[in-house]
């Protein structure tokens, strides 16, 4: 088994090692170590859904038996990857993939076909994967003008197989198959689904064998490494997915078995946790200095916030303390966008810098401008922690720079698809260890059910402006807003 090889450098913390101490065991005391081992046990860590939570189960490459009700669930995911590996087979030729997805359906393998698109030294396959999720059609009609649709596959990825999103894109893109001249048989063979709703995949249209199935102990946002990865298999190639899911797996044995003080989600959720007390703060900026993960915060910003952006506590109580608001952009054109605020902002906003050893590109002049954005990555910093007096008698302080802003450095040694299946774990698992701090379940998601619930009734009115009747029901305001759409003036 390869070993984790990432490296986390947490000195412009400015923890002592007092403090660190307490961390530890105000972690241990919440019940860290606990609920890890539950966590990889199969027990019911997601409480109000009363189910396991084993996504780490879908990149157990050791196939040691993870069992859920007294059943080894390992054969039924031996069996996706052979699924998998059969269709990147059967796929070869085609010059387009439509991955239909919203949400953890899109989020994770739309990251991880963009980051590993410049991979030194290694040839992509000609495969052009689209990601449609916006129910805005201004994403579609772009796509639908560079596909071939006589070489162009479907993958629709829902859990239910009824997300409004999803279906609705769907029933479009098929539409214009049909349009295209695709014969009525030759759609259903080009459609796959990605559910743990097969039945509900059926009915609308995909044949079974077309149909890969997954679970609901696998949470959406956790969930690329699942079939719901099948576009990285077919753009790189099923050995490079496998080796996505190792290095995530590296990162699961490392987070399971290293002791509290040298175990890496968890220092750095206890960074986060005590900033957050410490300073109060609120947000936290994710800095990757490398641009093939420029979509590696839009990936965490769900991860993190819809796992722990909760009001209340497993016992029933109002939370004091929940996820902080994530952002950043790649370096260094984050050094041009927000660190001005960074650095000079009355709010201390602790940062997650994310560094590469190994240059990205095969450029010439590649080592040049890694050597600078290393430089630029160390510069900053350097200058968050340390900061620097005015230069002038009068104590200008539009020309301080107050220092003691915290930070977090991330090495990977190259980016390939081994390190970011760690570094995506090692965020999972820091995720996990600050909702255990924060006394909530990180596995269930209350708070986006209501805006669905709503959007129907005002869609209905929407659809039927004559029909003032379908007003009544909703409060003046919407009310208005609704009345103004279908005025058409």
């Amino acid at each position: 088994m390869k070993l984790n090889q990432i490296s986390i450098d947490t000195e412009y913390q400015g923890i002592s090692d007092t403090t660190w101490q307490a961390l530890f065991e105000k972690a241990i005391s919440s019940g860290v170590l606990t609920k890890r081992h539950e966590l990889f046990s199969g027990n019911e860590i997601n409480v109000s859904e009363k189910r396991p939570a084993l996504h780490t189960a879908l990149r157990n490459i050791s196939n040691s038996p993870v069992l859920v009700n007294g059943i080894n669930i390992m054969p039924q995911i031996e069996a996706i990857w052979h699924s998998i590996e059969r269709i990147d087979n059967q796929l070869r030729g085609v010059t387009d993939i439509i991955h239909i997805g919203i949400g953890g359906s899109d989020f994770g393998p739309k990251l991880v076909c963009d980051a590993l698109l410049q991979k030194p030294h290694k040839e992509n396959r000609n495969i052009r994967i689209h990601f449609l999720s916006n129910l805005d059609s201004a994403q579609l009609e772009p796509i639908l003008k560079t596909v071939e649709a006589k070489s162009t596959r479907i993958i629709i990825v829902s859990k239910a197989f009824t997300t409004l999103e999803t279906i609705q894109n769907a029933t479009t893109v098929l539409d214009w198959l049909s349009n295209q001249g695709v014969l009525a048989q030759e759609i259903k063979n080009n459609i796959f689904a990605v559910t743990a709703n097969p039945q509900q995949a059926i009915t609308f249209g995909v044949s079974p064998e077309n149909i890969l199935p997954f679970w609901d102990w696998v949470g959406g946002r956790f969930s690329v490494w699942s079939a719901v990865g099948l576009s990285i298999a077919l753009k790189f190639g099923f050995k490079v997915f496998q080796e996505f899911l190792a290095g995530a797996y590296a990162m699961d044995h490392h987070f399971k078995t290293a002791e509290p003080i040298n175990n890496q989600p968890l220092k750095l959720a206890l960074t986060t946790y005590h900033n957050q007390i410490r300073f109060g703060s609120k947000s936290q900026a994710i800095i990757p200095y490398a641009h093939r993960l420029q979509l590696f915060t839009e990936w965490l910003q769900q991860l993190e916030m819809e796992s722990n952006g909760k009001t209340a506590t497993l016992d029933n109580h109002s939370t004091t303390i929940s996820a902080p608001v994530i952002f950043g952009t790649p370096g260094t054109n984050a050094q041009h966008s927000f660190f001005q605020m960074l650095h000079q902002g009355p709010e201390i906003i602790p940062v997650d810098f994310i560094a590469i050893r190994e240059p990205m590109s095969d450029l010439p002049q590649a080592k040049i401008h890694h050597r600078m954005l290393i430089a630029n990555c160390l510069a900053q910093s350097q200058a968050l922690a340390l900061g620097k007096p005015s230069n002038n008698s009068d104590n200008n302080l539009n020309e301080k720079y107050p220092g003691m802003r915290p930070s977090n450095l991330i090495w990977l040694p190259r980016l390939d698809a081994f390190n970011l299946g760690s570094l995506m774990a090692l965020y999972e698992h820091r995720t996990f260890c600050l909702g255990v701090l924060y006394g909530l379940n990180s596995f269930d998601q209350p708070g986006v059910e209501l805006g669905k619930v709503l959007a129907k009734p005002i869609d209905e009115a929407l659809s039927n402006p004559s029909k003032l009747s379908l007003l009544n029901s909703f409060d003046d305001i919407t009310k208005k807003r609704i009345e103004w759409f279908n005025s058409k003036t």
